[in-house]
Order: C-alpha cells, then structure tokens, then sequence
C-alpha cells in the first residue's frame, strides 16, 4: 500500500512563477502595503501596488471576509482587520521572550525614564517584537512590526556583534549599508570597528545614526548555544541620552537582558 506523501512537497525549494499562486501572491502584498501605512483607499492601493483597481477590490473582499482588513466608512479607507493580528499573534508563540522580557523592559522604562524596546532579526532586518513606552512628552517610538535596518539600529548592532563573521558579511552584502545621518557608518570597516567596541564593552549605542536627535543603547539575549537571539534596548532623544549617559544606560541594559537570557535557558558566551 503506498504510503501518503508527508513533509515538503518536492518543489518545496523551487520559488519560480509555477509554484507561487499569484492571487494569494497579490494578495500578502496587499497586507504588506496597508501593514505600512495609516489606511488608504481603494485607488492608492490600487495605484501602489500596481493592479487593477477591480483586483486590489476582489482580494480586499477575500481578506475582509477572514478579518484580515477593514473598511473606515464613509471614506472607504481600507485598515489591517483584527484578523491579521491574530494570526501575527501566533508568532510571538513561538518564543518565551516576549513573554519573558516584559517584566525586564517594565523596570528598564522604570530605572532609565526612557522607552524600552524588544527586537529579533528576520529576513536581514531588525523587527520590534514589544515596546514599553515612557510617559515623557518626547519619546522613541516602534510599535511592534516596524522593521529597520541592522546597521543603523541598537539592536541590530548588539545582534551584528555576536554574529559569526560570515554571518555578519552575508548581511551587509545582501542589505549594504545605506545612509540615513551624517553619523551612520557607511563603510564596512567602519561599522566592524564600531561592532568590536559593542563586544568589549558589552553594548551597542545608536547615536542618531538612524534618526538625527535620538540614541539607543541595546543588548543581546542568547539562546542555550550562546547564540543571540534578540535585542533589548532603551531609545530616547539625545538631549536627554547624552553620550556621557551610555555607560551607566548600557550598564542596566546589558544587566535586563542576562536576565531575559537566563530567564528563558538561555547561556552567555565566554569573553
């Protein structure tokens, strides 16, 4: 009796045109479109995306119908659905850090005034998985889901320098390093030497190198291989962050996120 085909299909590797399904292709795009902005309308999305505005509307139906967008009336501005939020949800079960980090970045908010933030690396980029916000007037701001680049972010960097070396060129050469402030490190050895720094003293800075005017400090959580798995990390304005400050935030930073390490299994690596 032949036994039933289990696993990956044998195409699983192969991403060419014959193996995506192009509706569903258009259709995660459109997700992906609206997960970027505040809403926007029929026409805009339309217009972005580069489809028929009767396509974008029939995959809009489809999504709504599962909850995964909504319709604002009387303007018809189009918003991620509940349902969308749901099944992002599934991914943060996952893994115990979120749930593991959140009493840390509570007294991390608490001990430094300023914004406390939880990330992972996905697809060469940094994604904020959790945020804890300061009750100050100025303050950073990266509501889970936001994406950055890894050069130009806390914890990218923190992440970055305990990467292997083949790891870290990989990433650079996929992503390269774009210029965002007369501070960010446009050249590779730039930002090896400032990755060197990160590892001897334990934690990364962000001096307004993604933002002019505002600072993070951030630190690696490992896994039980002494792999880093996450960032955790305090951002605030500069004014308020000086660069006399990084030390003593740094301090804490890199104290909340042994915790967070230990809490889930996890083991530093040896110095």
């Amino acid at each position: 009796m032949p036994t039933k085909p289990r696993g990956r299909p044998k195409a699983f590797h192969d991403k060419t045109d014959q193996n995506t399904v192009q509706a569903l292709d258009r259709a995660l795009g459109l997700l992906s479109t609206l997960a970027a902005h505040p809403g926007l309308t029929l026409s805009e999305l339309a217009e972005t995306s580069g489809q028929a505005v009767a396509t974008v509307y029939r995959a809009l139906v489809t999504l709504q119908w599962h909850g995964m967008v909504e319709s604002e009336d009387p303007a018809q501005i189009w918003h991620i659905g509940p349902g969308a939020f749901r099944i992002g949800s599934a991914f943060l079960r996952r893994t115990k850090v979120v749930e593991r980090a959140r009493a840390a970045m509570d007294g991390l908010m608490r001990d430094t005034g300023e914004t406390a933030n939880l990330g992972i690396e996905v697809g060469d980029e940094v994604l904020f998985l959790s945020q804890v916000e300061t009750h100050q007037a100025i303050r950073a701001f990266f509501p889970p889901g936001t994406i950055a680049p890894m050069h130009v972010s806390g914890i990218g960097k923190a992440l970055l320098a305990w990467y292997p070396t083949e790891k870290v060129q990989g990433i650079l050469a996929r992503k390269g390093l774009e210029r965002f402030t007369s501070l960010t490190h446009t050249s590779e050895t730039a930002l090896l030497r400032d990755l060197a720094r990160t590892r001897d003293r334990g934690f990364a800075i962000d001096d307004q190198e993604r933002a002019e005017g505002m600072r993070c400090v951030a630190a690696p959580i490992f896994n039980a291989h002494c792999e880093p798995i996450a960032g955790l990390s305090v951002s605030g304005p500069a004014f308020r962050m000086g660069l006399s400050d990084a030390t003593r935030l740094g301090t804490l930073v890199r104290a909340a996120a042994d915790r967070v390490t230990e809490a889930t299994g996890g083991q530093q690596p040896m110095t």
